[in-house]
Formats: C-alpha cells, structure tokens, sequence
C-alpha cells in the first residue's frame, strides 16, 4: 500500500470521529430541548408575577381614587363657603371677588375658578364652578395621567316681597318685671332687621296693638260695614263665625264695641270715676298702624305703648290676619292715596298664591284671653248713653248710684275666656290654611300651661312657638326675623 493510500484512510478515520461527535452534541441538544418544553416547575412564578402586577395596579388606582376624592372633597367644601359668604346680601364685597378670595386662602392649587353673579334689589344669586387636576401616580400604569376633580354650587339669598303683622301685647299685666320695656327693646330690633335700606320698599309691617280689644283706626274701621254709633274710640264686635275666615265679611253689617271701661274703682275723688283704660282704647297711638316701612314712625310707637286693661288676643289676630288678605288692597290703596302707607305698597295685600310674596304673623302675649263683659243694650242705646259710659267707670257707677240688687242687670259676659280661646284657634287656623306663616311668643308663660297650650297651638308648628323669659325676648324676635330673612343653599 502507497503511502498517499495511508494518508487518505486517515483522514476518512478523523472526519468519520468528528461526524460522530457532532451527531452526539446535535441528539442531546434535541433531547435537552425537548425536556425543556414539557418542564412545569416555572410555571406557577410566571402567573404569580402576573397577579403581583394586578394588585399593584388595582392598589395604586385606589390610592389615585382617594387622592381625587379628597381633592374633590376640600374643592367642594371650599366653594360651598365660599359663595355662601358671597350670596349674602350684607355682603359689601365684590361677590366674585369674595369667592376668589376663598379659594386663593384655602391652600388648595392647580385649580380652575368660574363664578357667575346674578343679582337685583331684593336678590343675589351665586353660582361658582371649580376643577383642579389629580396626575395619576399609578393610572398611567393604564394610560391615564390625570383626574380631574370637579366641584360646583350656588348659594341665593333673596329677600322675597314679605307682608309682617306684628302682634303686640300691651295689657296691663305687661306692667311688672320690665317685661314693656323688654317688648319694645325686642320690637324695635326686629324692625331693624327686616326693614333697611335694601328692604323697605320690599317689606311692610303693620302693628297691631291689643288690650281687652284691638283699636283699629278710623280707617281700617271705616273700610269695613260697621254700624257706627259712637266717635269715641274704633273697634269691631265680632262674632264666633268671625273667626274661621280671615277676611271681613263684605255682606255682613258689624256692630261697633261699646265705648266704655270695665273698672273695679269704687270709691275716691271724682277722678277715680273717670275713664282710664276703656276696653276699647281712644289713644291715637294704640290705633293699628298698617303697612308701614318707616323704622323710626315704626318705633316710635311701639315705644310710647303704656300697659293698661285687659287681654283679648283673638281680637288682634282677626286683625292681624286681615290685613294680609287680598281683600284689604283697596283699603291700601286708599292709604296711599291718602300719604299715610309708601306708593311702593299699591296693589298690596299680594294674592295668597303670589310665590314672590311671604305673609307672617308675629303674635306676642304675656298671658291669656279674660271674660268679655258688655253693658246691655238698654243701658248702652243713645246718645246720652254712649256719652255718659266714657266718662263713667261701670263699676264705679253702679256702686255708688245703683242699688245692688240691680247692679247685674246693666252688664252681661258675651263670652268667656274658653270660648275666646277657641276663637283664637280658628283664626289661627284660617290663616295657617292660607298660607300665613304663624309665629307665637310666650312671653313670661313658661309656668302656665294652658297659656303655653293655646300659644303652641296657634303657631304654623311646634318649632314657630318660642316660650321666653326677660331679655330672652329678643332672641325670639331676632329668630324670628332671621327665619323670614334666611340664606339658604338651593343647590
């Protein structure tokens, strides 16, 4: 064999051993492959890698929510008082400015402010709109880099038409504890408060005074169909239907009160005789005073009122809800026509439906309704009768000059508290039903029940009832007038 022979042999030997090699390395990497794809054991790390990631996305999104509904939350607190404080109408400030204010004092940042101010005469509406923006700190995680968090409101304060009968009690139990002086310190500032330089030509008062029976003038008087037989004094008889309406009746003839004073003076000198405090008072001051914007007329007579006689409430409220009735509008107007009510009050009494118009009735007592004593109408039926009753006291008449025997025979009771009582429950009710807003005070009451009792009966509800002692009587009525004259958030 040549030796070129032997060389070739061992190169086929070597390249035979190196493809045998690379034929064993190529069957294990097959082998070791296909172990591989059939190997579970890494599974279970992959899937709980998965999941981690969820929750921490579904964490981080609840952590953005709660830093938006917290920055909601101050945007929305912040703006609520801020256009509250705006909408007031004592509020001297430019409105838009007072809500910018607010905002720009809150701490708050990276916000957007719009404010629309409506506002007239007796009005200012307020409406403020805020957004500021949350970035995300994991919803971009989602694709979302920020929230925006919204918040928006309006506030209104608005002095609404408002027609006030202000009932006051000025009897003569109102002579003790200051409690007179009291009343007129707490009139005088709930005047004050419902009638101001924005308000007069809005809101009317009328006063109205009370004893034993209630003057009402010798224009309120004559407005209505009264058989006048005497000029003394101006008060109407009214009788139990009188009481479960609230307008006069045009078709009805009434009966004018007796002129007279129910006294137990019996003796002394000749000025013990003489009429103080007659039932039905002769004093211009004690005479209803309707629809009135003057503060200081206004206060000046609630200030001269003098304790005297006794207490007829039933009488006062008839007025009182009266005098809110459209009915009474010509008689306004007559008073306009006149000087003596302000031109900007023509065409009032507004109609019960008038939604631009509220009607209250503020009545204030120390105690309760007496008996109603009359003289009889033999005694009381001419001239030199009606002449002779107001200058004498009944009593002291009929001890010194009439046998005892006969004195029962010139007075009779027409009814008695009780029945006074239930009259005022029905006149109470009838204007309740027409939509009066009724407010009672019980001034100094808190140890009578009863009197407690027709008070809180009397009142639109039990939260319109305000039981009083000393200058507490002034919280009541400023209550009151704050009530009427409320701010209120209608959004």
């Amino acid at each position: 064999m040549s030796d070129k022979s032997i060389i070739k042999t061992e190169a086929e030997d070597s390249l035979d051993d190196e493809l045998g090699f690379m034929g064993q390395i190529k069957q294990r990497l097959v082998g070791r492959t296909r172990g591989f794809a059939s190997e579970q054991s890494g599974s279970m790390i992959i899937f709980a890698l998965v999941i981690f990631m969820m929750v921490l996305l579904a964490t981080g999104m609840a952590i953005d929510f709660m830093r938006h509904e917290n920055m909601r939350t101050r945007l929305q607190a912040t703006l609520d008082r801020a256009i509250l404080a705006a909408a007031d109408l004592d509020q001297t400030n430019d409105p838009e400015a007072v809500v910018e204010d607010y905002f720009a004092k809150s701490g708050l940042s990276n916000y957007q402010l719009d404010v629309d101010v409506s506002e007239g005469l007796n009005f200012r509406t307020v409406t403020a709109n805020a957004t500021s923006t949350v970035d995300s700190m994991f919803l971009n995680m989602a694709g979302i880099e920020s929230i925006d968090a919204p918040a928006g409101g309006t506030a209104e304060e608005r002095i609404n038409n408002v027609e006030v009968s202000l009932v006051l009690d000025i009897s003569g139990s109102m002579d003790s504890n200051n409690k007179i002086e009291n009343m007129q310190t707490a009139a005088n500032e709930f005047v004050d408060t419902m009638i101001t330089a924005d308000t007069k030509d809005l809101v009317s008062i009328s006063v109205v005074p009370y004893t034993g029976q209630t003057n009402a003038g010798a224009v309120l008087f004559d407005s209505i169909n009264v058989d006048q037989v005497h000029s003394y004094s101006h008060c109407v008889e009214l009788d139990a239907s009188d009481f479960t309406s609230v307008p006069f009746n045009p078709l009805k003839q009434y009966k004018q009160m007796q002129h007279y004073e129910y006294s137990s003076a019996f003796y002394g000198s000749s000025s013990n005789y003489e009429i103080q405090n007659p039932w039905c008072s002769d004093k211009a001051y004690e005479e209803i005073q309707p629809f009135k914007n003057d503060n200081a007329s206004l206060k000046n007579v609630i200030n001269s009122y003098e304790p005297r006689s006794a207490t007829g409430i039933h009488y006062a409220m008839k007025w009182a809800a009266a005098l809110l009735d459209p009915s009474m509008r010509s008689t306004v107007n007559s008073l306009i026509d006149t000087g003596a009510v302000d031109p900007v009050f023509r065409g009032r009494p507004a109609a019960y439906d008038d939604e631009e118009t509220v009607k209250a009735i503020v009545l204030m007592t120390d105690g309760m309704n007496v008996d109603q004593y009359r003289i009889n109408d033999w005694a009381y039926n001419s001239v030199s009768e009606y002449a002779h009753w107001s200058q004498f006291t009944l009593w002291y008449y009929l001890y010194n000059y009439v046998r005892s025997s006969s004195r029962s025979n010139y007075y009779n009771r027409v009814h008695n508290s009780t029945e006074a009582d239930e009259r005022l429950d029905d006149i109470c009710e009838a204007s309740r039903v027409n939509g009066i807003v009724v407010f009672t005070i019980g001034f100094e009451i808190i140890n009578n029940a009863a009197a407690s009792a027709v008070m809180s009966r009397c009142a639109t509800s039990s939260s319109h009832f305000y039981a009083v002692e000393g200058v507490e009587i002034s919280d009541a009525f400023g209550a009151i007038a704050r009530t009427i004259n409320q701010l209120r958030l209608i959004q």
